[in-house]
């Protein structure tokens, strides 16, 4: 499922789709939790959209509406929007909480992806 944004579309996850979408996953995925209601979501979303496409198969980006999908948000204490994980084998290991510059999220982002291999 896809997240429309202007400039093209991220993974969906959902409460039932979280497991087997994020946990389960072979390489690092940053899940953005955001709200339709929240003008810092939008701000970041096409800055999401484009390291996505940086980070290519080193990093999966996915998005979770917590208003559709409030279990998840809830089981992690989202409590701020927006809040991005990143989840590596099950676990999070990074978080970025609040909307920051593209240069920013690359950096605090990168670190957590699978290293450039060739």
């Amino acid at each position: 499922m896809l997240h429309d944004t202007e400039a093209g579309a991220l993974a969906v996850v959902t409460d039932d789709t979280f497991a087997s979408t994020v946990l389960a996953s072979d390489r690092p995925v940053v899940v953005d939790f955001w709200a339709q209601w929240c003008p810092p979501c939008k701000a970041i979303s096409q800055s999401l959209v484009e390291l996505a496409a940086e980070f290519g198969d080193r990093m999966a980006v996915a998005t979770l509406n917590i208003d559709e999908n409030p279990a998840t948000a809830r089981a992690y204490g989202v409590m701020s929007l927006p809040t991005l994980l990143v989840f590596r084998d099950g676990d999070v290991v990074g978080s970025v909480v609040g909307s920051r510059p593209k240069a920013h999220l690359r950096s605090a982002l990168g670190k957590h992806a699978e290293p450039v291999t060739g």
